[in-house]
């Protein structure tokens, strides 16, 4: 394989951590962004074999800065993305919008293999969420910049370092009763961290371009049976009660005042629509990348931190 450099926006996340760990195993050189190299650096340097990840400090929006780094780049991965607004500059239009279309811009500019840009599932559908319409005008900046950029579209991404999963299960651990908004109706496709990194790794090495794929986990799964399943997973019962929308959207706007809000009045109204495949786009299980991960089997692996004896709960012998 040619390709030697890959940059990385948003490598300390989730997804990236994911994603260093794959690329440096296969012999990929990778340079991670941060913002903070002092709170970041220690948590990215342990992701990867050593000598093969650099991290370099700069703001997302320091172009001169960001410029260099291309030089000697040949795939660009953006993976920086927010759920939720913050002050200082971080809405939506600038992290989604305004960011992404400045690295399509460089990466025509240096003529880069590849750019990857890490969009979201369902955003044609949510018409009403300033999330999803970021999300898509970013999307078509991108490809009008620099039209050889893959755009991927995941549904929710969970592993033991989500802030999916492991939210729920606190949750649930700490609440008698549970709020289903929408009745627990809308339906999601789950897709693991380590099945997307792969896809991602996939795309790279077999040089894919200019699409926008679809990806998502193995089952279609509705919300209240989310939290089902993770009640089974942790050992609890709760009374699981849904949620009339007034309700809902007075307990959102009093959630977002919080400084790291557990729902907001703009993620309500995604929670409307269902977060499975449009099939107007090929999905990783098209490109030949099916999901191999599925939900209760991944999830049981870490959800003992929530059971009552955590490690040694009575349920992990039982089950051998």
């Amino acid at each position: 394989m040619n390709l030697k450099n890959c940059l990385i926006f948003g490598g300390s996340g989730q997804i990236g951590r994911h994603l260093i760990r794959k690329l440096t195993k296969n012999n990929i050189k990778v340079t991670v962004v941060t913002r903070n190299i002092h709170q970041k650096s220690y948590l990215i340097k342990t992701q990867g074999n050593a000598g093969f990840i650099d991290i370099v400090e700069a703001n997302i929006y320091d172009e001169k800065k960001i410029r260099e780094l291309f030089a000697n780049t040949d795939i660009c991965i953006n993976l920086v993305g927010i759920l939720f607004e913050k002050k200082r500059g971080n809405t939506f239009h600038n992290i989604h919008t305004v960011f992404p279309s400045l690295l399509a811009k460089l990466s025509k500019e240096f003529k880069l293999k590849n750019f990857i840009h890490l969009s979201a599932l369902g955003i044609n559908e949510s018409i009403d969420s300033n999330y999803a319409k970021s999300k898509l005008e970013g999307e078509k900046n991108i490809l009008n910049n620099f039209p050889l950029a893959t755009i991927l579209r995941p549904s929710v991404v969970f592993s033991v370092d989500d802030n999916f999963t492991t939210n729920f299960m606190t949750l649930l651990n700490r609440l008698p009763i549970f709020p289903l908004y929408y009745s627990g109706k809308t339906k999601f496709t789950p897709i693991h961290c380590s099945d997307l990194t792969d896809i991602i790794y996939y795309i790279i090495n077999s040089n894919i371009n200019s699409k926008i794929i679809e990806c998502v986990g193995p089952e279609v799964i509705t919300f209240k049976n989310i939290i089902e399943r993770l009640l089974v997973l942790i050992d609890k019962k709760r009374i699981l009660v849904p949620l009339p929308l007034p309700l809902a959207s007075i307990s959102a706007k009093i959630f977002q005042l919080m400084p790291n809000p557990i729902l907001t009045e703009d993620q309500l109204r995604l929670l409307k629509y269902d977060n499975v495949l449009s099939k107007r786009y090929k999905s990783n299980f098209d490109i030949g990348m099916p999901s191999k991960r599925y939900f209760d089997k991944e999830v049981k692996k870490y959800s003992y931190m929530w059971r009552e004896g955590g490690e040694f709960s009575t349920e992990k012998y039982l089950s051998k």
